[in-house]
């Protein structure tokens, strides 16, 4: 017996320095995959988020729906999961998926929670509103299943530095297991509570500000740039004085330059982010004034075709006119 382990074990050994494509001890045993953390949807934030943990250490499991980005991190390191059920054998596992519906049909309508590996954890880092989190922490639960919310703030460029803000909710146990994975995609964790609800609202209220922020910039810049006064230079005044920080300085160069290609955060995704914080609003009986005109400023972006800029095209609703006459 002794003899037959010590050689599974230099076997497992040889795989863990074996390349990607000759990795076999590393996939099942016992039924599991044998990855610390799998990363579920590889967009532009799951793909830095997952490069990241590879790039830790971490044995990192990855699942897509189309090939190509799971292919690019296996180069990476990576192991690519056959499905997200298979991916559901690890441990913890992310999932950074668009909007309520992909979650609901990826992990809450496919039956695929009753096959996950007992214990596990699974991080939502998508923005979602507050009905799906409470039914995502309730279809977890039935399933034995840890449930953590986990959205972030931070484009893509902030996700490949592993420099988001983490707003995680959940039971303190379950995120104190998956702080070492925060650690390494995220410059600070926010423990905003123990429901999950608790951090999506926030992520979505903070999009509400910056959504207001966006609309006040256009409407500003606009009249600075009807007297003749550089708008490129109004908003560096604005971001070395009044308002510093990442809002004022890279939308309001957006805005002042008229230029949204490519799209960090899109309009489409914007209006999405601004329903769920009046949805979340209206639950508790709480107006958003502010939110209900910036509703009918994104339709009319998107009715014109701008869906696909980024969110800061909504200041072009506003005229942007040939300076008067002194």
């Amino acid at each position: 017996m002794d003899r037959s382990v010590n050689q599974l074990s230099r076997f497992d050994r040889g795989c863990r320095r074996a390349p990607p494509w000759n990795r076999l001890g590393r996939f099942t045993r016992g039924g599991h995959m044998r990855g610390e953390v799998a990363v579920v949807g590889l967009g532009g934030m799951g793909r830095a988020i997952a490069r990241n943990l590879v790039r830790a250490g971490h044995e990192t499991v990855v699942w897509n729906r189309s090939a190509g980005p799971a292919e690019e991190l296996a180069d990476a390191g990576a192991l690519r999961a056959a499905s997200v059920a298979e991916a559901l054998q690890c441990p913890v596992v992310f999932s950074v998926l668009s909007d309520d519906a992909s979650v609901a049909e990826v992990f809450l309508d496919s039956g695929v929670l009753g096959e996950a590996r007992p214990g596990a954890v699974h991080v939502n880092v998508a923005t979602v509103s507050v009905g799906l989190a409470r039914r995502a922490a309730e279809a977890h639960a039935a399933h034995g299943i840890g449930y953590v919310a986990a959205p972030v703030f931070g484009r893509v460029g902030v996700a490949e530095a592993g420099a988001l803000n983490v707003l995680a909710a959940g039971e303190p146990e379950l995120v104190d297991r998956v702080q070492p994975f925060f650690d390494v995609i995220g410059s600070r964790t926010w423990r905003l509570g123990e429901l999950p609800e608790q951090a999506n609202t926030v992520k979505v209220l903070g999009n509400y500000l910056i959504a207001c922020a966006i609309q006040s910039l256009g409407e500003a810049i606009s009249v600075a740039d009807a007297v003749g006064a550089d708008p490129d230079r109004f908003v560096e005044l604005l971001a070395s004085t009044l308002f510093p920080g990442p809002v004022y300085s890279g939308y309001g160069s957006m805005i002042a330059r008229r230029s949204y290609r490519p799209a960090g955060f899109t309009a489409e995704l914007g209006r999405k982010d601004l329903h769920l914080a009046l949805d979340a609003a209206a639950g508790r009986a709480v107006p958003l004034p502010f939110g209900e005109l910036l509703g009918d400023v994104f339709d009319r972006a998107i009715a014109e075709g701008r869906a696909a800029d980024d969110w800061a095209v909504i200041a072009e609703r506003q005229p942007r006119g040939t300076p008067s006459p002194a």
